[in-house]
């Protein structure tokens, strides 16, 4: 079992349920800054935990 592998698809995961509140929240929006704000920033938290996920489940390598 690998530990990295572990942990990118948990940052993964995290980052997939980031984007997908950060679309509710678009979605939801009615012009208010504060939903402008969270909109934002779990939008860029949820593009840096997915993509780091998938390259750390990319660039580890199985060994027995």
């Amino acid at each position: 079992m690998n530990l990295k592998r572990i942990f990118g698809g948990l940052l993964t995961v995290l980052g997939i349920g980031s984007l997908i509140y950060a679309a509710v929240v678009f979605v939801s929006n009615s012009g208010g800054n504060h939903d402008t704000k969270s909109l934002i920033i779990f939008g860029i938290l949820g593009l840096i935990f997915f993509v780091a996920g998938i390259s750390l489940i990319r660039t580890t390598k199985d060994e027995a």
